[in-house]
């Protein structure tokens, strides 16, 4: 026997980022989306991912089902992994940053960013709004568009699998190129400076995930970095950091990985400061003629 999860958890309002809200059962009005009859195994595989999201009210419930019913178990359990990476990388915020979205806001949010879903599987899972009078809320229409352009949040395909790490790891092991010229930039305020023979080292650990083209992987957010550097670069740049709070040094070298250091390692080969670098610029600019 189907289930049909309208008829038990009532039809519920769709929110833009998944969040919880205070969802009350309402009719779709004419023209609504059709509403997905669940089968045992969906039901089952609804509360495993609503639980796995810590969502336990109505209105998420009935969503997450609503994804299982149009778009099938394996599909809404492939949103679920990505979210649970999205997470351990960091979680997602929302586009005014305001705050972090909840496990089941990121869910939400991938099923709607997926550009694959067709109009009616959108429609259905983000259904529209009507208020008493029958008429379409404004907040309902939108929900029925396709992702604005304005998300910048990782597109769903960002979020990889182990998977497909394995499968993309094992084909580049059958041929390999050969990097020419590697460098990094480290631009921050280093903590503590240990001194060893001619060189100081220095940590900094980078939280902020700049915004990458669509498509890619999500990196881990947290990444430390051990940098080294000359005594001789370490002095100025330390003494400009002493003077300026606000100030922050600009670190060029190369990176690699050194199983002796935490993370990743940088070895300087040029470092200066925001500060001393616009007085160079400042001092040459005058000097031009």
């Amino acid at each position: 026997m189907s289930l049909d999860i309208t008829k038990e958890q009532g039809q519920v309002r769709s929110t833009d980022d998944g969040d919880r809200q205070n969802n009350a059962p309402h009719d779709p009005g004419p023209g609504g989306p059709a509403r997905p009859r669940l089968g045992p195994e969906e039901w089952r595989a609804t509360q495993e991912i609503a639980a796995q999201l810590g969502e336990t009210e109505r209105g998420p419930l009935g969503q997450v089902g609503r994804v299982v019913g149009r778009l099938g178990a394996d599909r809404a359990r492939t949103f679920l992994a990505r979210t649970q990476e999205i997470e351990a990388a960091g979680g997602l915020m929302l586009p005014d940053g305001s705050r972090r979205r909840t496990p089941g806001g990121v869910f939400f949010h991938l099923v709607r960013a997926d550009d694959t879903l067709s109009r009616e599987d959108r429609v259905s899972i983000f259904p529209p709004q009507f208020g008493r009078n029958g008429r379409k809320k404004a907040a309902g229409a939108a929900l029925t568009q396709t992702t604005p352009a304005s998300v910048t949040a990782p597109a769903p395909s960002s979020a990889w699998a182990d998977d497909d790490y394995r499968r993309v790891m094992a084909a580049l092991q059958q041929e390999t190129g050969r990097a020419t010229t590697v460098k990094i930039t480290v631009i921050g305020r280093p903590g503590a400076a240990v001194e060893q023979g001619q060189a100081v080292a220095v940590a900094l650990v980078s939280e902020k995930v700049p915004d990458l083209p669509k498509g890619l992987p999500a990196p881990p957010a947290g990444t430390r970095y051990t940098v080294f550097v000359a005594r001789k670069q370490w002095g100025k740049i330390a003494e400009a950091l002493a003077v300026d709070a606000e100030d922050a040094a600009i670190i060029e070298g190369y990176a690699a990985l050194d199983p002796r250091v935490e993370g990743i390692a940088v070895y300087a080969t040029s470092a200066t400061t925001k500060r001393l670098q616009a007085a160079k610029r400042a001092t040459t600019a005058a000097a031009t003629p």
